[in-house]
């Protein structure tokens, strides 16, 4: 006699629980993507201890047959496909039909529905997979699902449930990403007796941010709209200065679905590439369009991962629109907001950057090679020589020359000596006959304007960020650059501000290795582990690729016979080394991201540190050559370079206006 035997269909529906029913939240889950495929513009969700003892989710949406409501609860008996074909054409949340009997093996299961509002419908009542009670009953159109005890009867599933507490987060998580996947449907959800969240169901995107995440977060987010042959994307994602410290703010969407996808997240954060601090993460929420052919969903029980299939494009497409969005907006947070938490953090209106041309180009670089500090040296030989160099900057310098300044460029000066000269932070400061401030009255109330740039419009053509026109005012602990203009005062971080200006200058030199190298008159060794030769050897390419020849020398030993002769001298080595252990690091190497790597080690070595006094001149050369840069406001870290304090911000801090 065989020993092979088929399972009866009660446990094999225990079994199958166990892949679809993981805790709580994924019957929450499966809960409500039948009610949004039911149509449903109402969905009400309630929960008691954690999902554990109840789970009520109520919708207004078409209702179940009375014929087809006890075939909703057999395996894999689905309205949804009909055919295989049906597979590759999925526009439906759920399809497979395994999650309303795997639910009910595992508890106790109640549902009620009617397809219309004549007040009649059917009443099912299940426990551990056995039918209780399949009668008429009274109900309002739509359905009503109530989950109780769950786990009943699998006490070593029930064992291992987390805290009440981490099940009611999974459960908000549900809930929230699909309130912000349909913000058509008005949302409801409370936890023992108390409402957590309620959306409006209109539509609007920002308004369900705003229930989630708080309304500052959504008034700070900025939008994403943009198309392709193939892919269409909408939704908002955050300005670098709202940031969190997980993913768990990034929400993706394809077709109305929340997945995990790296193929969208990873070109996201690349998108922000040195614009965010590290592992510090945007809210995101991102919803993708695309032919239901171009996408499988069926690789994972709870159809959290997704399969694309041209993801090449879309990971370009991603990357590109999100960009899009990011290139229309500057972002200089707000110093006051860390002074005063309990108040508004209010979005400063920028100014069109207009830069003056004092003199030419060749003027202002003798000028500057002629000063006697050496920390202004520096700055105009390796800072900025690529104003001829970076077509950029000549652009810029060319677009503002023959404008004039619109305000005193005297108002405070930092005194030049011995503290300057000694590398020592200079505190005298002399005090200027007039101050710039604007003549116009302070405002009582901030005007709710302010919020218009955060706000974007669909209709409105993205441009490109503007930097503040700035003068200097002084130096604060040999760090800071203390600059103003009629809308308030800045700092700056000098060393930031420098690493930017040489990250884009060394950037664009990277990309240009035939120009760039040159024979050292003294080679360089360097050493490695014997492992770390073996992957050295296979990949000395990709340096040949940045401008940096090396050869193996026998044994452990590796001799660099070139870099780029615009290398930051005395750390040719020190750089090379840092470029060939991120090679070692990674399986493949990646010619754009080795370019990345190698321009900000060097923007980094070359940059003027903390506690390094600047004369007056040299401050101003660096803020003007920052302004110049493509993208002027955070550092290649991701850290920020400018603090604004706005004129309204200052007055308030000093009680000279009290709303």
């Amino acid at each position: 006699m065989g020993i092979i035997r088929p399972l009866d269909e009660h446990l094999a529906n225990q079994i199958a629980a166990g892949e679809v029913v993981e805790r709580p939240a994924s019957v929450l889950k499966e809960l409500i993507e039948n009610a949004v495929d039911a149509g449903a513009t109402r969905i009400d969700v309630s929960a008691e201890e954690g999902g554990l003892h109840l789970l009520r989710v109520a919708d207004d949406g078409n209702g179940i047959q009375p014929d087809d409501i006890l075939l909703a609860f057999q395996r894999h008996a689905t309205s949804k496909i009909s055919t295989g074909k049906d597979l590759f054409h999925i526009a439906t949340l759920g399809f497979r039909g395994e999650a309303l009997p795997s639910i009910a093996a595992v508890a106790k299961v109640k549902c009620v529905s009617s397809i219309d509002d004549s007040g009649l419908g059917r009443l099912l009542e299940i426990e551990g997979g056995a039918i209780l009670a399949n009668r008429d009953t009274n109900a309002p159109k739509g359905t009503e699902m109530v989950v109780k005890d769950l786990f009943y009867n699998t006490p070593a599933r029930l064992k291992y449930m987390k805290t009440i507490q981490t099940e009611l987060g999974h459960l908000s998580d549900v809930v929230y990403r699909q309130a912000l996947a349909r913000p058509d449907i008005a949302f409801t959800f409370s936890h023992n007796g108390n409402l957590l969240l309620r959306t409006p169901g209109t539509g609007d995107l920002r308004q369900v941010v705003a229930a989630i995440y708080g309304t500052a977060s959504a008034k700070a987010m900025l939008e994403v709209k943009d198309e392709s042959p193939d892919y269409t994307i909408v939704g908002l994602t955050a300005l670098p200065i709202e940031t969190r410290a997980n993913r768990n703010a990034l929400t993706v969407l394809v077709n109305g679905r929340y997945v995990r996808s790296q193929a969208v997240v990873q070109p996201l954060m690349q998108a922000y590439h040195t614009l965010l601090p590290l592992h510090r993460y945007p809210l995101t929420v991102l919803d993708l369009k695309m032919h239901p052919t171009l996408v499988d969903v069926n690789v994972h029980p709870a159809k959290l991962e997704v399969r694309f299939s041209k993801e090449n494009e879309l990971r370009s497409f991603v990357e590109s629109a999100i960009k899009k969005a990011l290139s229309s907006e500057a972002y200089i947070p707000s110093g006051a907001a860390v002074r005063t938490p309990k108040t508004n953090t209010w979005v400063q209106d920028q100014i069109r950057f207009q830069v003056p041309a004092s003199h030419p180009p060749e003027e202002e670089l003798a000028a500057a090679a002629q000063s006697s500090a050496a920390i202004t040296e520096d700055i105009s030989t390796s800072i900025f020589e690529q104003s001829t160099s970076n077509p950029f900057v000549a652009e810029q310098k060319a677009r503002y020359e023959g404008t004039t300044s619109g305000f005193d460029n005297q108002s405070f000066s930092a005194k030049s000596g011995p503290a300057a000269s000694s590398g020592r932070p200079n505190y005298s400061t002399e005090r200027a006959s007039s101050m710039p401030w604007s003549d116009k009255p302070v405002p009582e109330k901030i005007p709710e304007q302010v919020w218009e740039r955060a706000f974007a419009q669909p209709d409105r053509k993205p441009q490109a960020p503007t930097f503040p026109e700035l003068s200097w005012v002084g130096q604060l602990h040999g760090t800071y650059i203390v600059a103003q203009n009629p809308t308030g005062l800045y700092l700056i971080d000098q060393h930031a501000a420098h690493e930017r200006i040489h990250y884009e200058f060394y950037y664009d030199k990277f990309g240009k290795p035939e120009e760039a190298s040159q024979e050292l008159l003294l080679p360089v060794t360097l050493e490695f582990a014997p492992d770390e030769c073996s992957v050295l050897r296979g990949r000395l390419a990709a340096f040949e690729s940045a401008g940096v020849y090396m050869e193996d020398f026998g044994g452990n030993t590796f001799i660099i016979r070139a870099v780029p002769h615009w290398f930051p001298s005395g750390d040719e080595a020190a750089i090379v080394r840092e470029m060939a252990e991120w090679v070692i690091l990674e399986r493949s190497v990646d010619l754009h991201v080795l370019r990345e790597k190698a321009a900000i080690m060097c923007s980094c070595k070359a940059s003027i540190k903390a506690n390094q006094a600047l004369t007056r001149e040299s401050g101003e050369k660096l803020l003007e050559r920052l302004s110049a840069c493509r993208q002027p406001f955070t550092c290649p870290h991701g850290r920020p370079i400018v603090v604004s304090f706005s004129t309204y911000e200052l007055e308030k801090m000093f009680k000279r206006v009290t709303s």
